[in-house]
């Protein structure tokens, strides 16, 4: 028996074993669609304030884009070429809604969940673990994000600001960047001691939006500062939103794309990790 045994085990593939070195046994259960469940269940009558975050972009599309676009005669788009300046901050409050409805749902909402209501001790006393609980958290913000993102799209089809069929892509690579932008929240969130770190999200969220490109080009900024700001997140999101409404495609969208897979796993990760110590120790 010991030796039927020994062999199965020389016989599993090094995967499986590399595998639990990253996700140990107890971390996951395979439920976490039961806390997106349960998180549809409790905003079904909230949907306004579930919703409600869709009208920020849109009120600096109407301001910035079409109102103090009429004095900017045109911007350089991504391959150079003269491009409006509406068309110009379009995909980047495209980025942003990603970005904003992701990130603020990952770390108010699971804050409160974990610090004051103990929503995540119950649940581990079920079959379900932290990984679960990382996995469905961020599936939820994915959720929001991408529903931020699908109304902004529908609003700049409507005002004739998609000049490509490759922005049929936008849609799946803003679920992407929604994906990366939550798990890197949700990390962040285990650190947390109180309300008063919340402002670092602000501190952090702020200055993405305004200085990644969102409302003037790369061009604009010095050298140094250049390199800075091809480094942050939501240059990356910009830069793919742009490309994909206004049919600038080129293989360097592979690179903007798995700095994002890359950034969802480690952000996963790392909640999941950072969930277990703090609730099973």
């Amino acid at each position: 028996m010991t030796q039927t045994l020994d062999r199965a085990d020389q016989a599993k593939p090094a995967s499986v074993g590399l595998l639990w070195r990253v996700i140990p046994p107890g971390l996951y259960g395979r439920r976490a669609s039961m806390l997106v469940e349960r998180a549809a269940v409790v905003n079904r009558r909230a949907w306004f304030v579930l919703v409600g975050g869709a009208f920020e972009p849109l009120l600096f599309l109407w301001s910035l884009g079409l109102g103090f676009g009429q004095m900017v005669s045109s911007v350089a788009g991504p391959d150079g070429r003269p491009i409006s300046y509406a068309a110009f901050v379009a995909p980047a409050l495209l980025a942003a809604s990603a970005m904003n409805g992701a990130v603020f749902d990952a770390t108010f909402n699971v804050f409160f969940k974990f610090k004051y209501i103990k929503l995540y001790d119950a649940m581990l006393t079920t079959p379900m673990g932290p990984m679960d609980i990382a996995i469905g958290e961020i599936s939820w913000a994915l959720l929001r994000g991408g529903l931020y993102s699908a109304g902004f799209l529908a609003v700049m089809l409507g005002m004739g600001l998609i000049a490509s069929p490759w922005a049929l892509l936008a849609l799946p690579v803003a679920l992407l960047v929604a994906f990366a932008f939550a798990a890197v929240g949700m990390a962040a969130t285990t650190f947390m001691r109180s309300w008063q770190d919340f402002d670092l999200v602000q501190l952090a969220v702020l200055p993405l939006f305004l200085f990644s490109t969102t409302f003037y080009p790369l061009s604009v900024y010095p050298g140094w500062l250049q390199a800075v700001v091809s480094w942050t997140p939501l240059y990356h999101a910009i830069e793919l939103m742009r490309g994909l409404t206004l049919g600038v495609v080129g293989w360097g969208m592979l690179g903007h794309l798995a700095y994002f897979a890359v950034l969802a796993a480690v952000g996963t990760v790392v909640a999941a990790r950072r969930l277990g110590k703090l609730l099973l120790d």
